[in-house]
């Protein structure tokens, strides 16, 4: 009952009530999701199986299932591509950069108040 491009109904969880279509069946408890509800690996027991079946290959991307969905009349979650995380961890690492400098100046500046304090 449980294949490849079944449609289903998300009946537990944060999704629940959601269309989702099995994109890939990772083993006999779990299957991969996708469509209104989000893209992640769910319990079969979680999930009420449609008669409709969509024609999609194993582990299909999400534009493939949304193309699908859009045939149908359905409507897929819009998903954002995810940020690099080297460009977040960037603006931080040259921010912490900035602070050591500052910190490696007072120490400097304080170095040298002390040994001008000393010859006097």
């Amino acid at each position: 009952m449980i294949e490849v491009g079944r449609l289903c109904i998300k009946i537990a969880g944060r999704d629940a009530g959601k269309k989702a279509v099995v994109v890939d069946i990772l083993d006999d408890k779990f299957v991969l999701i996708d469509g209104e509800a989000r893209r992640r690996k769910c319990n079969i027991l979680h999930i009420e199986p449609l008669k409709e079946v969509i024609k999609i290959k194993k582990n299909a991307g999400h534009e493939e299932v949304k193309k699908a969905f859009e045939e149908l009349g359905l409507k897929a979650r819009e998903t954002k591509p995810k940020e690099k995380k080297t460009q977040a961890k960037g603006k931080k690492a040259e921010e912490k950069e900035v602070k050591k400098e500052e910190k490696k100046a007072k120490k400097k500046e304080t170095k040298t108040k002390k040994a001008v304090k000393k010859k006097e």
